[in-house]
């Protein structure tokens, strides 16, 4: 059903091959647009992303320090990873 197909990336011109089995996944995935950058380009771009910013806080349920990627609201509890995934796992 799906052959491989030769693109050009957008970002350096050099041709790459979206593989049959690359168009089933995106097909798979409900993705329409084909790739328009070539791996070492979409590596390279996402490389360069903005570093997560992490906030400190105490954990709700041992009081250890809890690591977020959000900012902790004063009116919800947080948790560790170590008790996130015990209340996940329940």
């Amino acid at each position: 059903m799906y052959q491989d197909k030769t693109l050009i990336c957008k970002e350096c011109g050099a041709e790459f091959v979206f593989t049959a089995g690359e168009q089933e996944f995106y097909a798979s995935r409900g993705l329409m647009n084909e790739p328009s950058r070539c791996k070492a380009c979409r590596d390279a771009r996402k490389n360069n992303a903005r570093p997560r910013e992490y906030f400190e806080a105490t954990c709700s349920m041992c009081g250890g320090p809890a690591r977020l990627p959000f900012v902790p609201k004063q009116d919800k509890p947080v948790y560790c990873s170590k008790c996130f995934e015990t209340i996940k796992g329940q």
